[in-house]
Parts: structure tokens; sequence; C-alpha cells
């Protein structure tokens, strides 16, 4: 493994002659501490590449349960040093074996002497050929050289093998015979060694015959662009031939030297010919960049005006209306017919269209507010022939609002994108149905499909076309379709990756900061066959981000293409550099993620063929791998995605679009590729901002390759460039972001110091915070700090103006005083923050893609009251019925403010008195993107049931870590909380759907592949922590439609496993009181022992069948929130590591203690043992009055398998356990840190009861 870090002095390298085990390289702060904590004892020890300095390194020390972190930072000469505190001379080494060999003594002033190295893991190195699973046809470009061959293994070597060791092998045999022949002849005078000459001329054998073939492929190219260098190579050719003897291994590197030679020049003589080339030709017309676009033609709708029948009499019997939308004239004709064919027609100016309503509730109505008479309007709603028609009927009337606005700079652009695998074949002559939108899936109404985009990208993998010709026929066919000529910002390559971005003429001035990157994930992450490529920029005020990938193929490799998601997050460089500290996801405004994902259905082929041909795509949904994955948390983190309503993309038959091609015979065997949606597209954008997914689907007429292209376009909010109409502020006017308090609480066993790095294009420069002031932890695991408002810095924005800082959004990173290392990022919005007092925040934080904790706090942006004139933006002209409160019949498309998960205290008390109500100033919190994803088959009464909130730390469970026991979560054998509700047991080994709602069609499920909206019912008290969020727990559906609103946790949240007897009967809760509407922090802690009540589950354990339950990708956090802000009565709160009740199909857990482990789990529970559920455990994990011997007590931890061994070694006595050990525990037979800290744990807890 190659060393990361600065060299040392004198060239030698830091890392000494070979990396040692100990050293992790690139290993996260996270994952470090996951290591340490499994080690666990102290004195365990590791070093890795530091986050936060190039070329430095990281000392992470395990002691009392805390993960201490030194810097190792080399010095001008390249020595390394420990950070130390200022004015202590550190210590000086060339190397960190040399550092840590220091350290491995004792008293060097480290918290602990270095005792125990955690070494990393070898990983042997695989030869991924992911063409061999039928996906490629061929290698991709650049094709694999031999050097990537696969080392040999303990199995018996290949012929491949063998062909690539073969140096190896001849040359031990020359070693051991020849060798002693030559030095004989040498003695006897001899000037040449023949036998070491046989030898290479036979180890070079292979590579002769490579050499010629390289250059006669060079000969072909070199009689068109280099024909001097072409008659030395057709001569070298012929004299290779029956050449051998002693001048063949002379031969072989007078030809390396000529294809050397030849590759260093043939480039750039082919430019130059091809230069000429073009000279000579005849020019070709300048283009006309500045031509418009052909007319949009004047558009009727057929509709029907929505009126109550008390109303009939009063209009007419004629209720049939025609909308004309004459977006160049920019007029709207309303027309009816009345009696004699005759017309009543009145035409609107686009001024006069005050705003469009769209109905949640009724898919096709639309309610338009027309200007009457000044200060007076009148509204009329129509229902239109589909949703489609509502929707292209508001496409063009936004479309002709912008079009005669008297704004200089657009509020909102359309963008589409494109992804496609084109199988390393040429495109088709016409892919007009692409970037159209024509095919399967959403798809756009034909009135507009030809309407131009401000902005395409296209990505594309396995594309075996140059750039510029690629790029050429992009353009040539938006020409055809559009009449314009699109301007290509950016082209970026990484072999066949590509991602070509161009944008309309009007707005080539608009783009700034254009970036480029691309990241390897192939091979060793050294080949770019896989891998992505990234483009940047700004759009006036607003930063885009484009990442075309092409990860992992196979059905089986799940953790290598997370993995290589992680990968490109982490090192795809992109946006402004200051915001280094975070990772892609948080450096732009709107973050698009397209490309050849690979992820697979996990079904039986024969299933997933059934479903397609009776387009039942939602049982696939649900074992789609990267929806599967997104729900664990692992990959893209709070992105969204469009629901899908196409079939799988992949694997067809090239030629056609009727049949899939799921086996194919290899050289290792029958390979199985079932269809899969391998091509996605994916989004992330800040909070309170605008963006709508208009389309998503795939082309059905594209047949050149095994992949169908896929399409999606977007509505997205744009801010300009502002420039103060008053200058800039003086100090009465000048606008202040002011805080009053922050607390986080952080994934980590450090318990160092913390600061806050505040981050903004509204700011000059990054601000930093103090030290934080409070500091506590009711478990190793988690860190609680605070910053108070003197330790808070007060920002003073660039400008003061309340358009201007309402676009704006403030980046946070959370960073250790130690290692000034970031432990979390996240984004606020400061529209809802603007105002007289103190507004309340609330979100979570990650770091390089993992959740790892959470922040919340109060702030105001005081904005002066000359500064507050402000405009409606355009996109906000189109609203939500604010009428409807009831559940929507059918699939939203209600407008949707993206973005990560934001609180803002009045909003939650304003929408808790106006169920469903949507705020479009900006006061609506920003959850559209997990509620899409989330919405399935709920009740449609069913929409009190509360969202997540970011207030506990039992979500982040250090993996592999035992926890607080989940044994405190069963009920006691006497709790008398438990009622009994039959429901039917989930199958074993099947997934079962959930059941049908009560009233009312069923929605459609919309889990991961998500719509960006959400349905009235789910807007209702959607950051209500005051009590709306325990709805489940108090039974708030009907009978046995209460498991509609299941809210599972991911699998990797292991639940207890329940006995056989649980699953025949259920209890819900009844809580004794309400929740505080934000319960202090410092509340949550680990409960004494004591009664717990009952865990209430459903169904298998997946989490995706909650329909109104928010937070798809944070359930857990849902349920520690229950945990941490009630009781039950009679019980002490719950520790903040224990799952909540969850609402069922009910089973019920009455004397689950007494009979675990059981013998039948439930069906997808992911745990192994409750011992890794039972660290710091209250009941269930000390000693119960009751329990008179030692297997009771091992019974009750679940640790009953090591009552044998204690019992052997004389450990029989309950009075007499106290004085044990952990070396007595060893000889007993417990091996197992956790478990031998389990049960010491509890003794203590006995010890102290007893006090």
């Amino acid at each position: 493994m190659a060393g990361g870090g600065g060299g040392g002095g004198g060239g030698v390298s830091p890392l000494g002659p070979a990396p040692p085990m100990w050293y992790h390289r690139d290993l996260s702060r996270a994952a470090a501490e996951e290591l340490l904590a499994r080690a666990g004892r102290d004195g365990s020890f590791l070093v890795r590449d530091s986050e936060s300095v190039n070329g430095a390194y990281a000392l992470c020390v395990l002691f009392q349960k805390h993960v201490h972190t030194y810097r190792i930072l080399p010095d001008e000469e390249g020595f390394l040093a420990v950070q130390t505190s200022q004015g202590v001379q550190p210590k000086r080494f060339k190397t960190l074996p040399e550092l840590v060999s220091l350290y491995l003594q004792p008293n060097q002033g480290l918290v602990t002497t270095l005792l125990y190295a955690v070494d990393r893991e070898e990983t042997a190195v695989t030869d991924d050929r992911d063409y061999s699973d039928g996906e490629d046809e061929k290698p991709p470009l650049p094709p694999r050289s031999a050097s990537t061959s696969t080392p040999p293994g303990p199995e018996t070597p290949t012929e491949s093998t063998l062909a690539a060791n073969g140096l190896s092998t001849i040359s031990h045999e020359y070693l051991k015979g020849s060798y002693a022949l030559d030095l004989e002849a040498v003695k006897q005078g001899a000037s040449s060694l023949p036998h070491l000459n046989k030898t290479l001329v036979a180890s070079c054998k292979r590579l002769n015959g490579e050499v010629d073939k390289v250059l006669s492929g060079l000969e072909i190219l070199s009689k068109v662009f280099d024909q001097q260098s072409a008659f030395m190579v057709t001569k070298m050719i012929q004299q290779s031939v029956n050449q051998g003897g002693d001048q063949e291994l002379e031969n072989l590197v007078t030809k390396l030297a000529i294809l050397r030679d030849l590759l260093s020049s043939i480039e750039k003589k082919a430019l130059k010919a091809l230069q000429d080339m073009s000279l000579s030709s005849p020019c070709s017309p300048p283009p006309f960049s500045m031509r418009h676009s052909k007319a949009i033609p004047v558009q009727a709708f057929e509709v029907k005006l929505d009126v109550y029948l008390a109303e009939l009499t009063k209009i007419g019997k004629s209720q049939k209306y025609t909308l004309s939308v004459d977006v160049e004239g920019g007029r709207l004709v309303v027309m009816k017919k009345v009696k004699d064919n005759q017309e009543d027609w009145t035409t609107f100016t686009h001024d006069k269209i005050r705003q469009l309503i769209k109905s949640q509730r009724v898919q096709n109505k639309l309610g338009i507010v027309f200007e009457k008479e000044k200060d007076k309007s009148q509204r009329k709603d129509f229902i239109f022939a589909s949703a489609k028609k509502r929707e292209a009927f508001c496409q063009l009337l936004q479309l002709m609002k912008n079009k005669h606005s008297n704004q200089d700079e657009p509020d909102m652009i359309s963008i589409f994108i494109g992804t496609w695998n084109m199988g390393s074949v040429p495109s088709p002559k016409s892919v007009a149905s692409w970037v159209l939108c024509r095919g399967l899936g959403k798809t756009l109404d034909e009135m507009t499909v030809t309407i131009p985009h401000d902005l395409y990208v296209f990505g594309s993998q396995e594309n075996s076309v140059c750039d510029r010709e690629w790029v050429e026929s992009l353009r040539a066919v938006l020409k055809e379709q559009t009449e314009l000529d699109y301007k290509p910002i950016a082209v970026q390559t990484l072999w066949s990756i590509k991602l070509a971005v161009l944008v309309k003429p009007e707005h080539e001035n608009r783009i700034s900061h254009v970036g480029m990157s691309s990241v390897k994930t192939g091979i060793a992450n050294t080949l770019g066959n896989k891998g992505a490529v990234g483009v940047s920029f700004m759009f006036n005020g607003t930063s885009f981000g484009f990442v075309n990938c092409h990860l992992t193929s196979g059905n089986e490799k799940i953790a290598r293409r997370n993995q290589n998601y992680l990968d490109i997050l982490r090192l795809l460089s992109l946006g402004d550099k200051q915001l280094s500290s975070f990772d892609i996801s948080l450096r732009f405004t709107h973050l698009f993620w397209l490309g050849d994902l690979n992820y697979r259905l996990d079904m039986d082929i024969q299933e997933i063929l059934n479903y397609i041909n009776r387009k039942e795509f939602e049982p696939l949904l649900k074992v789609d791998q990267l929806n599967l994955e997104r729900e664990k948390n692992k990959v893209f983190l709070r992105f969204a995605e469009e629901e899908i309503s196409f079939p799988p993309t992949y694997r067809y038959e090239r030629g056609s679009r009727d049949t899939y091609v799921w086996q194919k015979q290899k050289a290792t065997g029958m390979r199985t590729n079932v269809p899969s949606w391998c091509d996605r597209i994916l989004w992330k954008s800040y909070p309170e901002t605008h963006i709508v997914c208009n389309s998503y689907g795939c082309t059905d007429d594209i047949v050149t390759s095994d992949h169908s292209p896929v399409f999606g376009t977007f509505e997205v909010g744009v801010t300009s460039q502002f420039v103060s109409k008053k200058g800039l502020p003086k100090s009465s006017e000048q606008a202040y972001i002011e805080f009053e308090s922050i607390e986080a609480i952080v994934k980590t066993a450090s318990r160092t110091k913390f600061f806050i790095e505040f981050y903004s294009t509204c700011l000059e420069e990054f601000k930093k915070s103090y030290e934080n002031d409070s500091q506590s932890s009711d478990n190793v695991n988690f860190l609680r700090v605070g910053w108070s408002n003197k330790q808070l810095t007060t920002l003073k924005p660039l400008l003061s103006e309340i358009e201007y800082l309402q676009d704006q959004h403030l980046l946070l990173t959370v960073k250790s005083v130690d290692g000034y290392e970031s432990y979390g990022e996240c984004v606020l919005a400061l529209k809802s923050m603007i105002g007289s007092t103190a507004q309340q925040f609330h979100t979570y934080l990650s770091h390089r893609g993992e959740e790892t904790g959470n922040i919340r706090g109060s702030m105001r942006v005081r904005v002066p009251a000359e500064r507050m004139g402000t405009r409606e933006r355009l996109y906000e002209w189109i609203s939500v019925d604010q009428d409807e409160t009831s559940g929507p019949k059918g699939k939203s498309t209600m407008v949707s403010r993206v973005g990560h998960e934001y609180v803002k205290q009045s909003v939650v008390r304003k929408q808790l008195g106006e169920l469903g109500k949507v705020n479009e100033e900006g006061e609506k919190n920003c959850k559209e993107e997990n509620a899409a994803r989330s919405k399935q088959d709920t009740p449609d009464g069913d929409s009190s049931i509360g969202k997540n909130s970011f207030n506990n730390p039992a979500y982040y469970i250090l993996e592999g870590v035992p926890h607080p026991s989940a044994a405190e979560l069963l009920s006691s054998p006497t709790s008398p909380t438990a009622l009994p509700v039959k429901a039917p047991p989930p199958s074993a080994g099947t997934r079962t759907k959930p059941p049908p709602a009560a009233s009312g069609p069923a929605h459609s499920r919309r889990t991961v592949a998500g719509h960006p909206s959400r349905g009235v019912s789910e807007e209702s008290s959607s950051e209500d922590d005051g009590g709306a969020a325990l709805a489940g727990a108090q039974g708030g559906g009907i009978g046995g439609t209460v498991g509609s609103t299941l809210n599972r946790p991911p699998p990797d949240f292991p639940p207890p496993p329940l006995p056989k007897g649980a699953l025949e009967t259920a209890a819900e809760a009844q809580l004794s009181k309400p929740r505080s509407l934000y319960p202090d922090l410092a509340e949550v802690r680990i409960p004494p022992a004591g009664p717990a009540g009952p865990l209430v589950m459903g169904d298998g354990f997946r989490r995706g069948a909650a329909g109104a339950l928010d937070d798809q990708s944070c359930s857990v956090l849902q349920m520690a929130k229950t945990l941490s802000e009630s009781e039950f009565p009679g019980q002490p709160p719950r520790a903040p590591s224990a799952p909540p009740p969850v609402r069922v199909p009910t089973i019920g857990i009455l004397d689950a203690c007494r009979t675990f482990p059981p013998r039948n789990p439930i069906p997808e529970s992911i745990a192994e043992d409750m011992p890794e559920e039972a660290l710091w455990g209250s009941s269930s994990s000390s000693l119960s009055v009751g329990e008179s011997s030692v297997g009771e007590w091992l019974q009750r931890l679940g640790l009953e398998r090591y009552e044998p061994g204690l019992l052997h070694n004389g450990w029989d006595d309950l009075e007499f356990l106290s004085d044990i050990t952990e070396e007595d525990l060893e000889e007993a037979g417990v091996l197992d840190p956790a478990h031998k800290q389990i049960l010491l744990e509890s003794l203590r807890q006995q010890q102290q009861q007893q006090k």
C-alpha cells in the first residue's frame, strides 16, 4: 500500500521501507473510531491520514472507551512530529515507525502508552472485469494492459498467470542450472552469455509478438499521417520476419525504441495533418448564435368549469371551455360555447393572470386567479382532460410569464438530463426521442416537448465516439428540434465515460466558474473503465454540480458499488475550493447525479419477467438494490429520485426492446443479468429552494445498446447576481446573523473540544466560533456539545437587502480542536430565519456521505426596515390549493422545496392548526423530498402521524460495537400496558406488501424512487414534535390498516429478535402525557434499572412501508425521538439508543425476556445476538431481586452460553461474582471484549443498587 503523507528527510519514505500494518492510509475518522471500539482495549492505536492537512497523519489511541487523536505534522525538512502545546519542544522523526516506536514506551506525553496495534485488513486484489458478467461485449477503451492481470493466488496458477509470471519462472531455471554454464564459459574467456540470451529471448517471446501487432497497427496510421515514419515501420516489420538467433533480442530492443518514438510523435503529427486538412477545406458558415428558437404556436386546452351543483342554474347548462395560450403574444383566451354555436370569450394578458393554484386532491384540476379590476380578482377552477394536460398548461403559462417579464434575469430555468450506456456502439442517426423525452414513464405532453430547455446535460457510458464528434452530433439534434445553436460549456471524459453540458446561446454569459474533474474506481481505483466525471458551474448566483458515473457491475457487488459512490463523493474535485471541508453533496445549490449505477434487482428472474409483463413495477422497486441501500443510509444520503414508472432499462436484446437477454455463456460459466434499473437520475438541493421534476422515463425506440436511454427534466429556481440599489449598507443599515445557542450530538468516542466554522457566499470570508462551553455524554459512542451566545460570533452579510438574503444559505462544519477535522457538516437556509425574533433550526450532520449526528439551535437574521423590499419569484406564482385538507386521491404533482430536513418552530405551530397548508412564501419547511420517497399505502385520514426530529443519538450506532440493551425495550412479564390485538404474522423469508388503506384508493409506493412532492395529508404538522409523531403508538389507524403507516428502521439497526409466541398478540402503548415541542437534549439519558415498556413491531422489519412518516433515510432517529421525548406510565425515560414503539400490523411481546433469544425471529431482522444490543443495559442488564442463580442472571443478559464455563471455574454463587475480573472471565471462556464489558457493567450496577 503506497504511503500518503509528506516525504521524510533526506528522501526517506515517511512510512519506512514498507507501510506498517497499523497504518491505515485514507481511513476515515469515523471508521478509525469503529476499529478502535471493536478492539476494546486501552492502549489500542492506529495511524491514518489526516482529513484536515494534506501530507499529515493522525495517531488515534483508545483510552477508557474514548478515542484520543494526535496530529502528526511534517516540518519544512520533512521530519515528522506529534503536534504539541505551544512552548513544548516537539520530538522529530524521519519515519512514522520511528515515531511510533518512541510512544510504545511509557511516559512519553500521550494519554496512555501505545500498547496494541490495530492492523488494517489486507484485502486481496481481485480482477474485477466488469464486462465478465455480460454487460460489456468487449473491454472498454483504452484496452486493459497485461500489467493489470491478477496476482497469483494460493490456488493452482492458471495459464494466464503462468504467462504473466513467465519471466520469473524462466529466470529461476536459469539461476538454478544454466547460470553455472555461463559462469564456466566466462572463466574460459567467453565475451557473451548464450544461455542468458536464450533465457531472455524465451521470456520476451510474447512481448515480441505483441510489439509486432502494435507496430502493424501503427503502420496504418503512419501511412495516413506520417509517410516518412511509415516506411521505417514497414521495413522493420519485414526485417523481423524469420529473424532469430542472437540478433532476436537486439532486434526487440530496436523495435521498442521505434515504438516509443512513434507513440510519442504520432498524435502531434496527426493533429497537424487534420489542422492542415481543416484549413484547406471550405469553411462552414458561422453559426447564427443569436437566432431565436421557432415560435411556439397557440395551444388550446379543452376544459370544464368546476362548479357546485347549486351554481349550475346561475351559469347555464354549458360548462365546457377552451383555454387558448398564446405564449408569443402574452395572452390567455378563455372561451365558452353558448347556444346556437355562439362563443363567449374573454382575453387576459399575462399581467392579469395573478396566480395558478394546483389541486392536490384532484390531479387534473387547476384554479386560475384573474385580475378583474384594480385590487379585485376572480378565481375560476377548471378540470383538464388529464394531469399531464394540466402540467402542460402550467408550463406554457410560466413560459409566457417569463418571456414577457420585466426582469432582466430569469428566476427559473428548465434543465434536461439524460444518461445512456451506449454499449460501445455508435449512436443511431437520430436520438430525437431522447432529447424530446418521448417514450415510457413520466413523459411530457406533446404540446410542450418541443419547447427548448435552458440547459442540456448528456451523460454517457461505454461511449466509443470521440468527444468532438459526440458533442457535434448532440448539437445537431438540438438544432434540428429547436432551431437553436446550443453552446457547449463543458465536456469531461474518463475513458468511455463522458459528460457534456450545453446551454442556450442567450445564457452563455450567465455561466461562470466552470470546473471539471474525474475519479477512477476501476481495478484498484487506477483504471478508468469505471468511475465518474463531473462538471460544475455558476448560473448567475446559483451553483450547479453534475456527476456522471459508471459503477461496478455484477448482481452481487453491492458493497463495491457503495464504495465506488463514497470514493467519488470524497475525491471528485468540484466547486468552490473554500468548501474543501464539505463533500460535493453540500457544495452546490443543486447537485444532479446520473449514470449507469449498476444496482440490480434481488428477485428470481422469472418473477421479475412476470411483473414486467404485467407492468407491475412496485414489487420490483421494493427489491431494487439502490432503493434498499438508500433506505439503509449506505448511499445517496438525502438525495431524491422521481417515481419510476417505466420498465427496467437493462439488459435488452440489441436491436429490439421486446426481449430481455438475461443469460450469457461466458468462459467462466453461465452468467445471469436480471433486468434492472441500472440507469438512474438523482438530485440533492439546498433547503428552501425550488426544484420540480417534470419528467422521468426512458425511450423505447433507440435499440443499438442493451441499455435504453433515460431522461429527466427539471424546473429549477435560480438567483441573479444581486446588485444593491442602495449601495453598501451603512452601520445603521447593516443586517446581522445572530445565534443565541447551538447544540449538537456527534457520533464519536472522542472527548475533545469542538468549534464551528461558518461558510456562505454572503460572507466575505469564513468565520469560526470559539470552543464549545458545554459538553456531556450519556453514551460512550456519542458526545453532546453546546455553544452559548458568547461563544458564537455574529455574522455580517455583504449585502443587507432581504431580497438578497432570502436566497442565501449558511454551511456549518463542526470541527475538533485537536485535529481540525470535521465531525459533521450541514446547510441552513436563511429565508426562514429572517425576523425580529429568534427562530429554531434543527437538522442533521453528515460527513463523507454518512450521517454523523444532528445539530439544532436558535438564530435570527436581522434586516433593517429600509432594506425589507422584495418581490415574488416566478416559481412562487404557482401554488397548491390551501383549502384542501384531505389527502390526495391520486399522485401528487405539487411544487416542492426539496432539501435537507429543516425545522422552523413558528411554522410547526402554524401547521398544527392548518393541516396540509402550504406557505409558498418560504415558511414551509423543506421535507418534500423525503415525503415523496416515503409516500405509500397510507389511509387518507391518517395525516396526523408526526415526522422525524434530530435530537437523539440512538440512531448512530457503531457497527459491531455493543450499545444499550435492546432487551430493556421488551415489556416486563408483569407489564400492564400491553393489550392484545390480533394480527397475521408475516411469512418467513418472503416480502409482504402492506395491507390496503381503509378507505380510498391506495397511493403509489414512493419509498425511494419518489416524486419530489407529497400529498396534503403529508404536509400536516411535518415538524410536529408535540405528540403527532406518537400517533402510531396511540393507535391512530383503523384495525388492521395500522400497518400501512409502520415506520421500520433500516436493516443495519437490528431490533431484538422476537419469540415465536410473540407473533400472535400485540399492543399499542397508551401515552400518559404529550411531549414537549423541543425537549432539552440534556433530558435524553440512559435510564436507571426499572420496568421497561413494550416494544411493538410490524411484519418484517424493513423500512419503507410507511406512508406519512416522512424521513425514509433516518427512521431510527424518529424512533429514538419517540423514546427520548415521552414516558410511559410507571417507567423512567428510555435509553437514547433504544428503538421506540412502532406502528404495526401489530405483534406483541409479552414475555419476550423469558424466552429470549427466540427460536423464530421475525423475517428480515438483522439481529444476531442479544449481547450486541445490550451494553449499557438497564433493567435487563443488571441483577434483579428475583434472580437467584448465575444461570438466571446470564439468561436475562442473553449470555447463557457462558454458564458452563463459569460454573466449571467455581463461579456458581451470585454473591461472589462481584469479585470477578476480566482475567477470570477469560479463563471461564468469555473471550469477546464486548460480552466481558456487558457482564462487568451489569455487576457494577448491582453493586451500586446494593449501596
